[in-house]
């Protein structure tokens, strides 16, 4: 795979959103960063259960439940760790966040806590026979870089260009423009869907990409509504304010 692949995502509006396709070596620094952040939560877990258990009772706690309490750490460390940071903070884990990607759906939008347990209980095929084989073989067999447990879940590990606090379109400060409720109200929940998609993901698109795309979505909100933007009003301005009134006052129909 080409370290320039990219994802274009053909929404149910035909308006194409392209996403930069995270490569072996980006995942690989993730995964690597992940591991010692793990590690050092094996050694902090000892480390307290030692410092705070007087020495007789530790060893009598690990000759009854010594096995089973050490299997269940371990067991929530391995994949409870993935897992739960990639359902908190919209696909990222430390390692992610660091080397600057994130796991999203197949669709482009946010995974949610099926998706983040069932990619992460096919870790553990995809580590086989070590070091991440299987998954590596997986990943260089297709030109999305998806391994075993990406499958399964219907997801893919992108680049993310945004800021780590950046997890709701990225409003600018400029007050909405007036619009009328009943043009709003003509607009289907899936247009929102459409604008807020692009939103998100519009500084991980090329400038000439991404200024079409706004164009594209500014002409399908006028056909359908008749609103339009101001004299001088740039397209991304009058789609954070569409976006903004509609959660704000408008109903779906």
């Amino acid at each position: 795979m080409q370290p320039e692949e990219r994802l274009t995502i053909d929404t149910p509006e035909q308006i194409a959103l392209e996403l930069p396709v995270a490569g072996i070596g980006s995942r690989f620094l993730a995964v690597a960063v992940d591991t010692v952040l793990q590690v050092s939560m094996y050694v902090a877990g000892f480390l307290t259960l030692a410092v705070f258990t007087p020495p007789s009772a530790l060893r009598s706690t690990l000759s009854a439940v010594g096995p089973a309490v050490l299997i269940l750490f371990g067991f929530s460390v391995y994949w409870g760790y993935f897992a739960l940071f990639e359902l908190l903070w919209s696909g990222r884990t430390p390692g992610k966040r660091l080397a600057g990607i994130r796991v999203i759906k197949e669709s482009g939008r946010p995974i949610n806590a099926f998706e983040a347990i069932g990619r992460n209980v096919l870790r553990a095929i995809d580590f086989l026979p070590a070091l991440y084989v299987v998954g590596v073989v997986c990943m260089m067999l297709n030109r999305n870089s998806r391994r075993l447990g990406d499958y399964v879940a219907g997801t893919i590990v992108v680049h993310d260009r945004q800021s780590e606090d950046d997890v709701r379109p990225d409003w600018n400060n400029t007050a909405a423009a007036h619009m009328s409720s009943a043009q709003l109200s003509q607009m289907p929940s899936a247009e929102l869907v459409l604008i807020e998609t692009y939103l998100h993901r519009r500084f991980e698109l090329e400038p000439q990409v991404r200024n079409d795309r706004a164009d594209q979505i500014v002409r399908r909100i006028t056909e359908k509504t008749g609103l339009h933007p101001d004299s001088g009003q740039a397209a991304d301005e009058f789609l954070e304010a569409v976006a903004r009134q509609i959660r704000d006052t408008a109903r779906f129909r």
